[in-house]
Formats: C-alpha cells, sequence, structure tokens
C-alpha cells in the first residue's frame, strides 16, 4: 500500500473481499427514504406525537399530510430546523436565517423535480446531507446555503447567475469557486505525491477557504454513497481523495472530515487491508468505547484530586479518542509493526488551563509534566515510548506530551493507551482552525511555508476557517442546542401580526412549486382552535412533531 513516494501506482482491481466487518462507520448521516405515494422522492421526514412539557396538550395520533403542497412545507421546516438547531451560536443573525430559509425554498422543489441518482438517492437527500454537514461544522449561513444548492446547480437546474440574482452574490461566489476547486486534479497528469502536494498549495493559497471546505464535505458525502459506482471510478475518486481532498481537510483542521476521507479512500483502494484491520480493530472496538468512558473518568478523578495540580491550573478537561483504520494501517507498515505493537489504539487527550498571569507558560509546562506524574500512579508507563514534543517541539510548532501505559490487569491482555497531554494553547494550535499541525497533518512541513499559508487563511473569508473545529460530540451538540423554533414562524408570518393565516401559507407553497389550494389542508390539520388561522403555539406545536429519522451519533474521535 503506497500512498507516498514519488509514483502512486493504481491498486488492484480485484473485487472485494465478503466480509460482515467491511461496513464503514458513517457518522452522523441521516436516513432518507421515498414515500410510497409519491413519484417525487419526498425525504423520511417522520411526523409523531412528542411529549411535551406539562401541561401540553398533544394529539393522540400524528396529523397526516397528503397534498404534495403541505409535505414540501413539512420538509421545508424540518429541514430548516434542523440546520438552525446544528448551528448552534454560529446563526447569530436574522439576515442569516432568511438566507437559509430563501435557499431551502429555492432548492426543495427543483431537487424534487429532478431524477434520483444512480443509486436511487433523492439530490434532496444529498443536498441537505452536504448542508448538516457544513452546519455540524459551525459554517455560516452563505456556505450553508452554498451546500444547499450545490446539487441543483451540477444537475443543471439552476445557474449562478439565478443563485446572485434570487440569494445572493457570496453565495454565488462560492459556489462558483467550489465548481472549480473541483476540476483542480485535472490539472496534472499525473498524481504524484509532488503534484497532489502542488495542487494542495495551489487551493489553499488562491480560492476561498470557505469553498474548500465546500468541496470537501461535497466530497465526503460522495465517499459515504461510492458503492453504486463501477469499481474503476470508486479507485479515481478514493486516489484523489486520500492524494488530495483528505490532506486539504487537515490543512483547514477538519480533522474529523479528513480522517473519514482517509478511511473511506481506504476502504475502496486496499479492500483486503482494509478487511484485515477492520476485522481486528473491531474485536477490540465494543469494549474499547466502554474502557475509554471509565479510564477517562478514572484519569479525570485523581487529576482533580491532586493537590499540586490544583494550585496551578483552572480547569481540566479530557477527550476519549480511538485510532482510524488508515493510521492503524500506517502504524503497522511503518517498521513491519505487528498488531501487538500498535500502542495507541486507545487514547485520552488531557487538556489543561493554566491559572493566568505572570509564568503562565511556565505554570502550563510543569501541569503536564504534574499529570505526566499523576498517570504513572494509576497505570504502567511503557518504557521507550514516551514522546516529550514539549521539550522538544515538531518542525511546524507541535507541542504535547504523549505516553503509552499498559491497560492490562489480572491477567486480561488489552490494547495499550496513548494519553497525550498538553496545555489550551498547546491544543488549539494542534486542532484548531488554520493551526501549523493542521497544515503539517494537510502536507506542509516548511514552517515558514506553513506560516506564510496561515496568514492567508487566517484573513480569508471573515475568519471562517478559525471557527471551524471537529464534528461536535454528542454532548457538545446538547450544549450547542438553541431553540430555534420561533425562527421558522416568524419567516412565515410575513405581516409580522403573530400569526400565520391561510394567505401566507398559500404563498409559500406556491414558492414551493405546489398548489396554493394545498394550504387548506395543512391548516386544518394545524389549527386546533379553527380560528382560521395559526398561531406560534400551534406552530411550536406543529414543529415539534418534525423528526428526522437519524443514525446514533459517534461520542469518540478518530485520529
Amino acid at each position: 500500500m503506497a500512498t507516498s513516494g514519488h509514483h502512486v501506482r493504481h491498486p488492484s482491481l480485484r473485487p472485494f473481499p465478503k466480509s460482515k466487518s467491511f461496513a464503514s462507520p458513517r457518522p452522523k448521516s441521516l436516513i432518507y427514504s421515498t414515500s410510497p405515494c409519491s413519484s417525487r422522492g419526498y425525504l423520511a421526514l417522520q411526523i409523531q406525537s412528542c411529549a411535551g412539557a406539562a401541561g401540553d396538550v398533544l394529539p393522540k395520533s400524528p396529523p397526516m399530510v397528503e397534498q404534495p403542497g403541505g409535505k414540501m412545507v413539512v420538509e421545508l421546516v424540518g429541514a430548516f430546523n434542523e440546520l438552525t438547531e446544528r448551528m448552534g451560536g454560529a446563526l447569530s443573525t436574522s439576515s442569516s436565517s432568511r438566507l437559509l430559509f430563501k435557499s431551502l425554498k429555492l432548492s426543495i422543489p427543483l431537487l424534487q423535480a429532478l431524477p434520483f441518482a444512480p443509486g436511487g438517492r433523492p439530490p434532496l437527500s444529498r443536498a441537505l446531507s452536504v448542508a448538516f454537514l457544513l452546519a455540524d461544522l459551525q459554517m455560516d449561513a452563505e456556505v450553508i446555503s452554498a451546500g444547499i444548492l450545490r446539487e441543483a446547480l451540477e444537475a443543471g437546474a439552476l445557474t449562478i447567475h439565478e443563485v446572485k440574482s434570487q440569494i445572493g452574490a457570496s453565495t454565488a461566489h462560492l459556489l462558483h469557486e467550489s465548481l472549480r476547486i473541483r476540476h483542480v486534479p485535472s490539472k496534472v497528469d499525473i498524481l504524484d505525491d509532488e503534484n497532489a502536494s502542488l495542487l494542495r498549495k495551489y487551493c489553499l493559497s488562491y480560492y476561498d477557504i470557505r469553498a474548500v471546505i465546500l468541496e470537501v464535505a461535497l466530497k465526503l458525502d460522495t465517499m459515504r454513497h461510492l458503492d453504486f459506482l463501477p469499481r474503476y471510478q470508486q479507485l479515481i475518486m478514493s486516489l484523489e481523495v486520500m492524494k488530495i481532498y483528505a490532506p486539504l481537510a487537515h490543512a483547514v483542521g477538519a480533522g474529523a472530515l479528513s480522517l473519514e476521507l482517509e478511511d473511506l479512500s481506504f476502504r475502496y483502494l486496499f479492500p483486503h487491508s482494509y478487511v484485515y484491520v477492520d476485522t481486528w480493530l473491531r474485536s477490540y472496538e465494543a469494549e474499547c468505547k466502554h474502557l475509554i468512558d471509565v479510564y477517562k473518568e478514572q484519569l479525570l478523578q485523581a487529576l482533580k484530586a491532586d493537590a499540586k495540580l490544583e494550585e496551578i491550573v483552572d480547569g481540566i478537561s479530557i477527550q476519549g479518542r480511538y485510532k482510524s483504520r488508515f493510521s492503524t494501517m500506517k502504524k503497522l507498515l511503518k517498521n513491519g509493526s505487528k498488531p501487538e505493537e500498535v500502542n495507541d489504539l486507545l487514547g485520552l487527550r488531557v487538556v489543561l488551563n493554566p491559572q493566568p498571569g505572570d509564568g503562565m507558560l511556565e505554570r502550563g509546562h510543569r501541569a503536564c509534566y504534574r499529570t505526566h506524574e499523576v498517570i504513572r500512579t494509576l497505570w504502567k508507563e511503557i518504557p521507550n515510548r514516551t514522546k516529550d514534543y514539549i521539550a522538544r517541539p515538531k518542525p511546524n510548532g507541535y507541542r504535547s506530551l504523549h505516553v503509552a501505559v499498559d491497560l492490562s490487569e489480572q491477567g486480561k491482555v488489552r490494547p495499550m493507551m496513548e494519553i497525550q497531554i498538553r496545555t489550551m494553547e498547546m491544543d488549539s494550535l494542534a486542532v484548531g482552525g488554520a493551526a501549523s499541525h493542521s497544515l503539517y497533518k494537510g502536507g506542509l512541513t516548511d514552517p515558514e511555508e506553513a506560516k506564510r499559508l496561515k496568514a492567508i487563511m487566517m484573513a480569508a473569508a471573515e475568519l471562517a476557517a478559525v471557527r471551524l473545529r471537529d464534528l461536535p460530540s454528542a454532548n457538545q451538540r446538547g450544549a450547542l442546542k438553541i431553540n430555534h423554533r420561533n425562527r421558522a414562524f416568524h419567516l412565515l408570518d410575513k405581516n409580522g401580526d403573530g400569526r400565520i393565516s391561510i394567505e401566507e401559507l398559500r404563498e409559500v407553497m406556491e414558492e414551493l412549486g405546489a398548489e396554493g389550494e394545498d394550504a387548506w389542508e395543512l391548516m386544518q390539520l394545524l389549527d386546533s382552535n379553527s380560528d382560521g388561522s395559526l398561531s406560534s403555539e400551534e406552530f411550536d406545536l406543529f414543529q415539534r412533531q418534525v423528526k428526522f429519522s437519524k443514525l446514533g451519533e459517534k461520542s469518540y474521535i478518530y485520529t
């Protein structure tokens, strides 16, 4: 398996091996299906009764929306609320809400009129999946708007000029830039390491960073649905992703996206090696997920109880992680390692917040080394595995203390665990937006060049890349979630009288390309007091009955 060197040879065209362990994990995916009563491919939005707050009177059975106009309003409201909840604090202005709402209204009828993709997937499913990815990354409304509209643009249902006139120049600019990035691989005849590196630097230097992030999100969605393509197209796409887009994702700080892109590319390029690694890792992971939680809590309590540490830090956070398939294979290939010699299948990352004031840097270093001492009281440290990047930083400025420990106990053999110890400042450089560490992982090892590109990226797109972080965990999502339901109500209540009239419902249905008369059905279903309009309370009850079907969320990070 060669992913470095001067030339990359095409991998074998052998068929995939048959294995139950072959499935790649798909964090943060949505389940979509088509309605049996519709040929237009409505998304599988569940309309269901939800337990409300005390005193709520909820219907015993969910309302059934039959007319196309009502179904499209359901999809519009469901998609808008899902986006705004995922965006959290990134949705800071009413203009951002209007932009997203307007983009959804424009795209939903266009995408529903398009034929399904070769794999049987509705175009609206892809558009919303990309938009949700971007919302999870806390991108701004313009980027998410571009993600919503990109599918319609590629299908020829929409033009850049129409986007500019109906949505705005900024969204049109991002779409134009992302389309240009898509054609970057065609600029070279051979996708060797040197050319791939030049193309990555070209993208980072020349294009809007937000457009790069949009294209990375599009590539990830494509890789998640690659099975229907012929084998040769899977190989071409996977090679481009491995050499260009996965490193680009690292370079802009989207580490979780980069790691999933690497794993999916690995799966298609080297299927037999993937199955070998995947089967081996799966034998550990069921227990590992539980162990990470146990060890994380054990270490956190020990650190909080340490008097010396308490004197010099204001806060401690610990995150659990386990190794991706691709990074595991790289470990195995390095020096011919055996599986049992891979010492960081399990991992914890300790981030310390030293007390502010004079000498804060020195206190941070002392806190890291004191944490190391506490760890040695809990577990057996593996000799010659400690890497002190605090005393000896990497060429790109990366600093952290890495410690490997043996978790075996009472004769039960368990995988070794790596613990990374760093301060908040070190962590921000290691995992934040346009950090030097991200540039290093993206293939930019020259410190001066890293600084130059970092400056370009920091200035670009109103610091969009600076806000970018890895996909938030379930806990982080819960902390960010804000009740945005009133936003949709106010956007539909165009005259601002505090009620949605039948005329306002009819208008939005006509904007969605449906018959305005379909508004009567939806009004009858939702108007509980039969006064001919919808109050904010009636509309809120409706919104809480509209849910997207989702797979379970990932609570751990891959490295």
